[in-house]
């Protein structure tokens, strides 16, 4: 049986109509976020769970399924990243980590 080919996932047109129209500003931020990179030592998963700890304090969607297919990429595995989200649980509240965990569902289950 052969295995299915991951495919990439297609950023949302928004952001591609953004990169587009203000290359300039989009080159920046991408500058930036390098640089906030290399200011110390934590490896790329930390980085990406971290940041996916962030999206889902701040409740927004589309980030939390960013970093989660950031997430993946940077080698965390589907039951990291739901910790991640379950650790919410006691600072965000039930609601707003069951909204987390639906948007990371979104896409564990499309990989």
């Amino acid at each position: 049986m052969r295995k299915k080919k991951a495919q990439s996932p297609k950023l949302p047109s928004h952001y591609s109509k953004f990169l587009k129209k203000y290359p300039e500003v989009a080159e920046h931020y991408t500058n930036l976020s390098n640089a906030a990179k290399k200011v110390g030592p934590l490896n790329p998963k930390t980085r990406a769970l971290i940041k996916l700890g962030i999206s889902i304090g701040l409740k927004h969607e589309g980030a939390v399924h960013s970093h989660t297919r950031k997430s993946l990429e940077a080698g965390a595995s589907a039951v990291e990243i739901r910790q991640a989200v379950i650790l919410s649980l006691t600072t965000i509240g039930f609601p707003s980590m069951m909204a987390a965990l639906s948007w990371v569902n979104d896409v564990l289950e499309q990989h």
